[in-house]
């Protein structure tokens, strides 16, 4: 029993990253699909959606990265490096709103 769930849990992940699609581009921070508006009031909110896709689109680089993607460890890093920023930003956000 336990041979059948490793080959199956293997062929998962071969099939998974056979199908896998690089999400951050090599040039420069990730671009996602979501709309941002021009209004000071709305910075805040798109800096933090776009924490929030940026750490989802992480997650899905944790399992190349795993079995071995080069590739996908180096997004992984980039991607970490533009979270963190994106971090400092928001608190700095948070801040000066706190002190208005």
């Amino acid at each position: 029993m336990d041979k059948i769930a490793v080959v199956h849990s293997t062929s998962t992940s071969i099939s998974t990253l056979q199908s896998y699609r690089p999400v951050v581009n090599d040039y420069g921070p990730p671009s996602f699909s979501f709309s941002q508006s021009s209004s000071g009031s709305q910075v805040p909110q798109s800096k933090y959606a776009e924490l929030l896709s940026i750490i989802e689109e992480l997650g899905k680089e944790i399992r190349p990265t795993y079995a071995g993607s080069k590739s996908a460890m180096e997004r992984l890093k980039r991607g970490i490096i533009h979270a963190r920023g994106l971090v400092r930003e928001c608190l700095a956000e948070t801040e000066r709103n706190a002190r208005s």
